[in-house]
């Protein structure tokens, strides 16, 4: 039987304690962002379709307020869009950061796997959506709705349906998510980017190089640095480029390693304090001002029928999973990695439906794409709240197929028979552990021994049988 090379690496293998740690902290808080963003997207619908309701959430989406004379008149719905998700993307930039210098971007082998796999679940719901437009006649410029993956509604569906991936897939999930951001992030610059005012766009490069040299002198102090992100989220927003690269910019620039005597890096410790402001208030108010759609029995029947729509639809149900799922594959045929000993290409299939829950990113692109056409941008809307439902129930079936073998290897990750506070997994090879689990193995034997004598001198009392 021929050996396995020494170099092979495992997918999905065990974390290590303090990324796994690192990874449970910040999915618990996009989880509970998640449960709220799907509230809100609810809210947005009821209050939308509600005959008696529909005119006063119209009203207040297209209320504007700002100071016109800074180009910042916005409606509320665009401040949601444009301010608020900026919250989001900063946050996106300090998690990418941090992946790429301590986390599973930082090796070049092990940043393979999410990177091929969110690339082929881009390209692959573009192509889908290209080839459903090309053939039905509809517009090419939707191409890239389809593409981004909502983590904070992926985990919502987690949490809901109660299944206990092992940290090793849902770090799988955040880094890939993490990745697919940062594509979106070069789509919206490079394709949604349409005149440039180069002058706003000088203050606003001059504004992140000042950001830039206040973090390298160690300059502390919120009110230093809101005011200034503030600034230059105004001039990228009047240069013409979409303003959330704003974010993702001053997110990039946050140092994410912890020098000596630092508990934890300023980056990290930021991400801490922003990261709740972002998945419980920032993006579930996006979702409230851009998910009111107005659903009925035809408009529904549309979205399977007009090109665009269908195209949406197909993008994140067919093109995620087999994007994200094929690309995962490929990695493993063509390099060293094998997939770990505990999962099955079924498991990874059901993870990957997951990627097929588009909202956030998804909704901002669709207002992007077809900026100008109203109706069309709602049936798009509907579109992607339908693919993203579809994908829902596809990974809830899926994943409560396989619950049950979850379950016993997120028991195996969680155990503490030593009581240390350390899951034994990360001790085998302590001897300390050992020597801790032969005292309780001791005092076990100890207290079976004298409950054994207890029931032999029991049994000679009764002076044997009659």
């Amino acid at each position: 039987m021929p050996t396995r090379p020494a170099n092979t690496r495992k997918f999905f293998g065990r974390l290590s304690l303090p990324e796994r740690t690192f990874i449970a902290d910040a999915l618990r808080t996009e989880t509970v962002g998640g449960v709220l963003l799907l509230v809100a997207a609810v809210t947005a619908l009821i209050w939308a379709n509600v005959p008696a309701l529909h005119n006063s959430y119209e009203t207040v989406r297209d209320f504007h307020l700002g100071p016109a004379a800074l180009g910042l008149d916005l409606s509320i719905g665009h401040w949601a869009a444009d301010g608020l998700l900026a919250v989001f993307f900063f946050v996106a930039g300090i998690e990418l950061k941090r992946e790429l210098v301590a986390g599973e971007l930082r090796d070049p082998k092990a940043a393979l796997l999410p990177v091929v796999a969110a690339l082929c679940g881009m390209a692959v719901p573009a192509l889908v959506y290209t080839l459903t437009n090309s053939l039905g006649g509809g517009s090419l410029g939707g191409w890239a709705v389809p593409t981004a993956t909502d983590i904070a509604f992926a985990l919502a569906v987690l949490a809901v349906i109660g299944t206990s991936l092992p940290s090793a897939l849902r770090a799988f999930l955040l880094t890939l998510a993490v990745v697919d951001d940062l594509f979106a992030i070069l789509i919206i610059a490079v394709f949604f980017t349409e005149g440039l005012n180069f002058a706003a766009l000088g203050g606003a490069l001059a504004g992140l190089v000042v950001f830039w040299v206040l973090l390298r002198k160690g300059v502390r102090g919120w009110y230093v640095y809101v005011p200034l992100a503030v600034v230059i989220w105004a001039l990228m927003y009047n240069s013409g480029v979409h303003a959330t690269i704003a974010g993702v910019a001053m997110g990039l620039m946050l140092r994410c390693t912890a020098h000596e005597g630092e508990e934890h890096s300023p980056g990290e410790h930021i991400e801490h304090l922003v990261r709740p402001l972002s998945a419980g208030l920032a993006v579930p108010l996006f979702a409230l001002f851009s998910a009111g759609v107005a659903i009925s029995g035809g408009a529904l029947g549309e979205v399977f029928t007009q090109p665009e729509t269908l195209g949406v639809v197909l993008g994140l149900v067919v093109g995620k999973t087999v994007g994200v799922f094929g690309g995962t594959w490929l990695t493993a045929r063509f390099t060293r990695a094998t997939l770990s000993d505990d999962l099955a290409w079924p498991d990874v299939f059901a993870v990957a439906t997951l990627a097929g829950i588009g909202f956030t990113v998804s909704l901002l692109i669709g207002e992007l794409a077809f900026e100008g056409d109203a109706a069309l941008t709602d049936k798009v809307k509907a579109s992607v709240l339908t693919g993203s439902l579809i994908a829902a129930v596809l990974a809830t079936v899926l994943l409560k197929m396989r619950n049950a073998k979850y379950r016993r290897m997120w028991e195996n990750e969680e155990r503490d028979d030593d009581l240390s506070g350390v899951p034994d997994i990360y001790e085998e090879h302590d001897p300390a552990y050992h020597l801790r689990m032969a005292e309780i193995h001791e005092r076990k034997a100890a207290e079976h021994r004298r409950l054994a004598e207890v029931a032999g001198r029991a049994g000679e009392g009764h002076g044997g049988p009659a």
